[in-house]
């Protein structure tokens, strides 16, 4: 009986451990990638501010990976066909978060921004992929909930933990 708690505890510790590691391996891989030159904005605030204010969200994705799903309320700024006339109608004033896989396409988008005189831009941390990592809801092109999230190919999936792994 004993041999099988013993047994038991190490394999939770085990799992345990397997989790942290994770996450602390996906932030190394973050703080590789990121230049923090746009201010981070971690999932649990940016729920907070979207329920008390009007935060206008950019998907810096493709238009394929925002198809397959997206956060509610978001609207598509293409990385790769970004010019700064895509968003002559927003405000200057207005407060942005931007977001893609993990953040790295949506800094660069954010200094963009920044330069053209946006006052108030922050990336979402670990984007799309810490958000629904965190449980948080995403929806696809119909405005449903989905738990499908585009991972931008086979490799940058082993960081979603969570839903179904398109790419």
């Amino acid at each position: 009986m004993g041999k099988k708690i013993l047994a038991l505890a190490a394999a939770l510790i085990g799992i345990v451990c397997s989790v942290s590691f994770g996450q602390s391996d996906f932030d190394r891989k973050l703080q590789s990638l990121y230049k923090n030159t746009v201010p981070l904005i971690r999932s649990e605030a940016l729920l907070s501010e979207i329920a008390k204010s009007n935060v206008i969200i950019l998907d810096t994705r493709s238009a394929e990976e925002f198809k397959v799903s997206h956060l509610s309320g978001a609207l598509l700024l293409d990385y790769d066909s970004f010019k700064a006339d895509d968003v002559r109608n927003i405000s200057k004033n207005s407060r942005i978060v931007v977001y893609c896989s993990v953040g790295y396409r949506s800094e660069r988008i954010g200094e963009m921004l920044i330069k053209l005189g946006f006052k108030d831009v922050s990336n979402l941390y670990g984007g799309i992929f810490d958000w629904i990592n965190n449980g948080h809801v995403i929806v696809n092109t119909a405005g449903l909930n989905t738990d499908s999230v585009h991972t931008y190919n086979r490799e940058w999936s082993k960081w979603v933990n969570k839903g179904v792994k398109i790419y």
